[in-house]
């Protein structure tokens, strides 16, 4: 198979290898529904020492920044309680964590959680986290942009492989709120 962006040597549909998936990341693919196909979630195999945006953009090919998102773990804290989110940005910007964020998810104070609280809320690898198989009750803020992309290159919740799906496909997952202006642009 093909995938329908970058030069990947192994793409595969991510229902044909969900024993490359942590079981979370496993479990939605297994169960996703929405206007958007199964048959349209790709799986691309890559190294995990190449993970990281900017290394996986040099390898592959700068295009693909333009078609690539990030998703991170921000914990929220106001009055002593402490909220989880995720938010989804194209990578050629930065979630607005202080601004943006802190006012959608109605918090005092909101930074990027704590690795070993993002990897074990998440059941995933840090560096690969990705909004397929997120905890179903936290919000999950996602930058308009993305949604304008025709298909959108994000973690595989592992730092081996990548998902490509379209980017209209994000509007269905659980608990997202679409949001203007997440991302800025990086300095």
């Amino acid at each position: 198979m093909r995938a329908p962006i970058g030069d990947f040597d192994d793409a595969r549909l991510a229902a044909d290898c969900l024993e490359l998936l942590p079981q979370p990341v496993a479990d939605a693919v297994r169960a996703w529904h929405g206007d958007v196909p199964a048959e349209q979630l790709i799986h691309v195999d890559t190294a995990p020492e190449i993970a990281d945006t900017a290394v996986f953009v040099e390898h592959y090919g700068r295009e693909l920044l333009d078609v690539s998102a990030n998703c991170v773990v921000v914990a929220g804290k106001r009055g002593g309680e402490s909220t989880l989110a995720a938010c989804v940005v194209l990578s050629s910007t930065r979630v607005d964590v202080n601004g943006v964020v802190r006012k959608q998810l109605g918090v005092r104070k909101a930074s990027f959680a704590p690795m070993e609280t993002a990897v074990s809320e998440t059941g995933m690898e840090y560096g690969g986290i990705t909004p397929i198989g997120l905890p179903a009750a936290w919000p999950l803020l996602v930058d308009s942009a993305v949604l304008d992309r025709e298909w959108v290159l994000i973690g595989s919740g592992a730092r081996r492989g990548k998902i490509i799906l379209p980017g209209k496909a994000f509007a269905d997952l659980p608990g997202v709120v679409i949001v203007d202006g997440l991302g800025r642009g990086q300095s």
